[in-house]
């Protein structure tokens, strides 16, 4: 596989360092990175992680900036995107086609080609405007996945309902978390 993940510039960047472990473990998935400037400014606001630690979870890094990128191509052929966190800037910007940075253009890619974007997008309460947004990347075949609180595996920690929503993600893509417990039903 070939994943592209964004890390956009809300809280819980937590989530897209643990979503690029999660991948690094995954057989023959080839991770290709974009974190935007408000991401690299939450690592160090939220975490004690360097940057360039994170970023070494990833085959590809690319500079938010750089829009000739090989993953803002539509002929260079990916299974997909995962936005983790997205934040409500990105999702209102990847609703509306406004690729004003390579991590909307990866996904707007992503968009035209078919191929599936799976948007985690942190924000609360939610607006009617960002539901609008929400609506409508939805519309254009956005999987939206928020990170949800889940009591059914009873978690115990933050990071137990990190592994989950990551868990959930991976599901998309046809991949499996170790760390993920799924309901068995009674």
């Amino acid at each position: 596989m070939r994943i592209i993940v964004g890390i956009s510039g809300a809280s819980g960047v937590v989530m897209g360092y643990e979503m690029l472990k999660a991948l690094r473990m995954q057989e023959d998935c080839e991770i290709h990175l974009v974190i935007t400037q408000g991401a690299i400014e939450n690592f160090k606001y939220e975490t004690d992680m360097e940057i360039k630690e994170v970023m070494k979870l990833a085959d590809y890094c690319y500079d938010d900036k750089n829009m000739a990128a090989s993953i803002s191509s539509g002929s260079f052929r990916t299974d997909g995107m995962i936005v983790i966190p997205c934040s409500m800037k990105t999702v209102s910007a990847i609703a509306n086609g406004y690729g004003a940075n390579l991590l909307v253009r990866a996904a707007d890619v992503c968009i035209k080609e078919s191929r599936r974007v799976v948007l985690v997008p942190r924000e609360m309460p939610l607006s009617r405007i960002h539901l609008d947004n929400l609506k409508k990347a939805a519309d254009y075949g956005c999987i939206l996945l928020p990170p949800m609180l889940t009591f059914y595996n009873h978690p115990t920690t933050v990071k137990e309902q990190v592994d989950h929503i990551v868990g959930k993600v991976l599901m998309q893509f046809g991949m499996e978390h170790k760390a993920f417990i799924p309901w068995e039903g009674k």
